[in-house]
């Protein structure tokens, strides 16, 4: 990896800047002291909190970001409805996701009847009844199915907790459908504002998790580096046919290569 060349740093957050509430010091470190040298952007796959709510998160840790500087897969999710003329869907999401949902789309209507796809986010507050209209709607094969992100988990300093993933074998076994399009991590189209902006040499994308940032890196076309400070273990890279361009124990130990 050319060091040198490097203008703009992705970052997974949590596993990789904090794990739950808990920030990681050597990420938040590295973060302050490189904040006027570097583009930093945020970008998670967790639709369970909007933008703003990350950057109040990220505000609180000492980290100066902005909504402008986030990346969620609510962006590629809502230029999707858009592209296909859909202004009427049923969500499975928290009142965040809904509220970011219809703050990018304010023509968009969130309601059961007549509606033309089911979209299924990180639901923290998912209830029996969410999932049973929903189960009706995807019934009918015009409804379509859409996921915002692929994790199984959501990671967090009690352990892991079921994420978009797992509830998408939920809905394949009580269903026998599963989304038709996936949004996020690994799909490049979440990185589409940056691979515009920047030369892919300029670019690395550093995360916790191979099957999703570092996925997204190689799907993308740019370097990665792979910090053990969340979900992804040393034996686990042992079993992975495509390495990143970077290991680290966690992003604190990247100094002495900006040095």
């Amino acid at each position: 990896m050319d060091w040198s060349q490097k203008r703009c740093v992705v970052l997974d957050m949590d596993g990789t800047v904090y794990l739950g509430h808990i920030p990681i010091e050597g990420a938040v470190s590295f973060i302050q002291k490189h904040w006027n040298s570097l583009d930093f952007y945020f970008l998670s796959n967790n639709t369970s909190k909007s933008p703003l709510t990350y950057v109040d998160k990220l505000n609180g840790m000492g980290i100066a970001a902005r909504q402008d500087l986030l990346l969620s897969p609510v962006t590629p999710l809502v230029d999707f409805l858009r592209e296909r003329g859909i202004t009427r869907v049923y969500p499975v999401g928290n009142a965040d996701f809904q509220r970011d949902l219809q703050g990018r789309m304010p023509e968009l209507q969130l309601v059961e009847q007549g509606a033309q796809a089911v979209v299924l986010a990180y639901d923290t507050e998912l209830t029996y009844h969410k999932l049973a209209r929903s189960a009706v709607l995807l019934q009918d094969s015009s409804v379509l199915f859409l996921a915002t992100h692929p994790d199984l988990v959501c990671p967090s300093p009690e352990g892991p907790l079921p994420d978009v993933g797992s509830f998408i074998s939920l809905y394949a076994t009580a269903t026998g459908r599963k989304p038709q399009y996936i949004f996020g991590k690994p799909d490049p189209a979440v990185l589409a504002p940056l691979l515009a902006r920047y030369r892919k040499e300029e670019i690395v994308m550093v995360g916790d998790r191979l099957s999703t940032d570092m996925q997204l890196a190689r799907n993308a076309g740019i370097d990665s580096i792979l910090v053990l400070s969340g979900e992804a273990t040393r034996n686990d890279l042992s079993r992975e046919e495509h390495q990143p361009t970077l290991v680290l124990e966690d992003l604190g130990h990247a100094d002495k290569n900006w040095a």
